[in-house]
């Protein structure tokens, strides 16, 4: 007999070598599975995440579940035990009791990624490992106008990382938004989409990043859809200024389907 546990969580990922358990690494999913092998007695429960973040990448709406063998126990219980057990670059903030047909991966209608941008000159010590660097002079009307050739379903064979396994690189992305905090120096990019391919956010967002420098021009983005070629855009930003923000188990909102407008 088994419980299966939805919850919720944020975590730094600077000290972690992505989610997906690994040998001989620190991983997010690794010191989830620890914690529950101590509360089992020695049991393994194997973690299921809605997405697999790399190395450096970070997360603050990150969702897993996980089958609990034995007594039932309080959802919020299971979350204070396992925030008991988490090292301080990890926490739980939500979690429920859900049916066994519930899957953390496929029942997701959409996930939100924000990108961060730092535009200080040098990079700022304090927050290396949570910004990308880019020194560079930026046109935010640029990059706002090409975003939005990025609305709605395409083939993202272009932005789409060597490496992935997977073969279907159709998506649609629903909502882009780029908004500049010059108080802090930051360019902050959010995409939400019903789906993301290994590193496309970060292909994406490297880019844009182009096009608003004027190494690229503003119109660029339907030729390079349309080639379905990689080599069409090489620059891929750090993993530090990536942040998983919400993995969408409903129906996303009407005021992020941005692809609505156009009907």
């Amino acid at each position: 007999m088994t419980t299966r546990y939805k919850l919720t969580m944020a975590y730094d990922g600077h000290l972690f070598h992505g989610f997906q358990i690994q040998p001989n690494e620190r991983t997010v999913q690794g010191v989830i599975e620890e914690a529950l092998k101590k509360m089992t007695k020695g049991k393994r429960v194997v973690v299921h995440g809605s997405g697999r973040t790399d190395a450096g990448v970070h997360a603050k709406g990150q969702v897993i579940h996980f089958d609990y063998p034995g007594k039932k126990i309080p959802a919020k219980n299971m979350m204070l035990a396992l925030n008991a057990l988490m090292p301080i670059d990890t926490v739980f903030f939500d979690s429920e009791i859900v049916d066994s047909n519930f899957h953390v991966q496929y029942s997701t209608k959409g996930k939100w990624y924000r990108y961060i941008v730092d535009q200080h000159r040098f990079t700022d010590p304090f927050n290396r490992f949570y910004t990308g660097h880019y020194p560079y002079p930026l046109n935010i009307q640029l990059m706002q106008k090409a975003a939005k050739d990025l609305i709605g379903e395409h083939d993202f064979t272009s932005f789409a990382a060597s490496g992935g396994q997977i073969v279907d690189k159709v998506r649609t992305i629903y909502y882009v938004n780029i908004t500049s905090d010059p108080d802090n120096k930051k360019i902050i990019f959010d995409f939400i989409g019903n789906g993301f391919l290994y590193n496309m956010v970060r292909i994406l967002v490297g880019t844009l990043l182009e096009i608003g420098n004027k190494k690229r021009p503003v119109d660029d983005i339907p030729r390079v859809l349309a080639a379905k070629d990689r080599q069409e855009v090489r620059t891929t930003a750090p993993a530090s200024g990536l942040y998983l923000q919400h993995v969408f188990y409903e129906n996303v909102p009407k005021k992020y389907r941005l692809d609505l407008k156009k009907d």
